[in-house]
């Protein structure tokens, strides 16, 4: 079982990660494999000042030697570098200072009054600093060694943006063309919309406001057969959604045509099957998945972000400790995360893929797995 713990806060001194199930024999290089997707994760038009604070780097300190994973769990910590601004705020020692930047405004559309009512905190900071989005940083990590293992065996991913605040981007997939995404200030092929977006964005920043956006993973060469149909648990639709929906701000997923085909005929909405040396589609209405099992064609997972919550001319709320009513917290944020959310979307996609194939393949070996998806390949010609 390929599974992942996260810990540390916005503000703190760095977080951690801790990635267990590793098959042996992976090369993995931080350098190489993991910082490139934080880079990108950084990128994107419309985002805030922390972009320019952070520049993260990831250092392993367990589960790899000489470049090679050995089988046990890989650990690895991303340095916050803002924590130098903050260390007597955050610091874990106790100490007789005054609170500075104690949080007490609960900001509507994040989980400060919530979470503050349940583990009882008046603080609020004390709930803000786990559940911000700085802790995707740790998603990207993780998910970016998930990612190797899918890439050994001939599996490659997408990130990318299909609308953008309201604005369709998607000009379709172009899987030769991938560098362009990481060009694009908006990770979309699609250029005629681009001024039109960067236009809503500064609008929304002059006014205080934020956007969202519709994101997409997308995986090319998915083996038939990861997932099960036999148990809810083991549908990977359902995994996949999962993950989907704990990343910051998403609020619905779909996979392939979701949401479209549940106004449509049937007869539009599934997908025929044909044969000539070896089954296939025409058409991919599904993305990918039927019944919770992959079925040989592209794997297409979206996801609804809603505009960041912390609004520079916020919306009204209630001071938690004198109960009055107040404007919420302002804290330092993005205008717009959309294009660094498809990145995070696609890294947790692959945690559940990866999970899907060493279930299937076998989980010691990265040899082990290539030899058996070998033998299972030349079992579906056969079929």
């Amino acid at each position: 079982m390929l599974r992942f713990f996260s810990a540390g806060e916005s503000h703190g001194p760095l977080l951690t990660v801790l990635l267990d199930g590793m098959p042996a024999g992976l090369e993995l290089i931080a350098s190489r494999d993991i910082d490139p997707w934080l880079k990108r994760r950084q990128g994107g038009y419309g985002r805030g000042r922390r972009m320019v604070i952070e520049s993260d780097q990831a250092r392993i300190v367990a589960g790899v030697r000489k470049g090679y994973t050995s089988g046990a769990p890989v650990s690895l910590e991303i340095e916050n570098r803002d924590w130098r601004n903050w260390q007597k705020i955050m610091s874990a020692e106790p100490n007789n200072e005054p609170i500075k930047k104690e949080l007490t405004k609960a900001r509507p559309g994040h989980v400060d009054l919530a979470g503050g009512i349940k583990y009882g905190h008046k603080d609020l900071r004390n709930v803000l600093e786990r559940a911000s989005a700085r802790e995707t940083a740790s998603r990207v990590a993780a998910g970016a060694m998930a990612y190797r293992i899918l890439e050994t065996v001939g599996i490659k991913g997408a990130a990318r943006v299909v609308n953008f605040a309201g604005i369709p981007c998607d000009s379709g997939m172009d899987w030769d063309n991938l560098k362009k995404l990481d060009k694009s200030p908006l990770r979309s092929f699609d250029k005629k919309a681009e001024a039109k977006i960067i236009e809503k964005i500064d609008l929304a920043k002059k006014n205080g406001d934020t956007l969202g956006g519709i994101i997409e993973a997308r995986f090319s060469n998915v083996p038939i057969g990861l997932g099960s149909h036999t148990q809810w648990d083991r549908k990977l639709d359902g995994r996949l959604a999962q993950a989907a929906m704990s990343i910051q701000a998403i609020k619905a997923v779909e996979i392939g045509d979701g949401w479209q085909g549940a106004v449509n005929l049937g007869s539009e909405v599934h997908d025929a099957i044909y044969y000539d040396d070896q089954y296939y589609r025409k058409t991919n209405r599904s993305g990918g998945l039927e019944g919770g099992v992959t079925n040989g064609s592209e794997l297409v997972i979206r996801a609804a972000m809603k505009p960041i919550a912390t609004l520079m001319k916020p919306l009204e709320t209630v001071d938690v400790k004198t109960r009055q009513k107040a404007d919420a917290a302002r804290e330092r944020s993005d205008t717009t995360a959309v294009p660094a959310a498809s990145i995070v979307l696609l890294m947790m996609s692959s945690i559940i893929l990866a999970d899907a194939l060493l279930e299937k393949f076998g989980s010691d070996t990265i040899r082990e797995i290539e030899t058996n998806l070998a033998n299972y390949k030349n079992y579906i010609k056969e079929y």
